[in-house]
């Protein structure tokens, strides 16, 4: 996920909001967002690691068939 980034006029719109919030509620955001600064950064995943090659002993033609034939189309169109 990418991180989020907002300029001065927004942060200052957030922190509007914020500033009425009681001694508790701030304590508890100020932990979480310290929590997020401290958190380790996720490690990128390497492609080859997330997709694999297909093994089957099917041939494309026969792949594209199945597929096709697995398709249903029941549109209905309502008359007015």
């Amino acid at each position: 996920m990418e991180k989020l980034t907002i300029n001065e006029k927004t942060l200052n719109k957030y922190f509007g909001v914020l500033e009425n919030l009681d001694i508790n509620s701030k304590k508890n955001l100020i932990i979480r967002l310290t929590k997020s600064i401290n958190k380790n950064p996720k490690q990128l995943r390497n492609l080859k690691n997330i997709f694999g090659a297909w093994h089957g002993s099917e041939d494309a033609e026969d792949i594209i068939n199945e597929i096709k034939d697995s398709r249903h189309n029941n549109r209905k169109i309502e008359e007015f």
